[in-house]
């Protein structure tokens, strides 16, 4: 498996997203100005259907 987490968390900065605060577990909580909405974001993003999940959450249009 690919690891998508530095390629998930660069795009979602270059498209303002930005950290929050600390969730559960290794998780972290992110809020997105596109969507204003906060969503969750696993330390390893290793499938590609999560950082697909990750990228309808944000509310950016990008597809791995």
């Amino acid at each position: 498996m690919a690891d998508y987490e530095k390629v998930v968390r660069r795009l979602l900065r270059e498209n303002g997203c930005y950290y929050t605060r600390k969730g559960k577990g290794d998780h972290e909580m992110w809020y997105s100005p596109i969507t204003n909405n906060s969503f969750p974001i696993d330390g390893k993003i290793k499938s590609r259907h999560m950082a697909n999940v990750i990228m309808k959450q944000s509310g950016i249009n990008h597809k791995f």
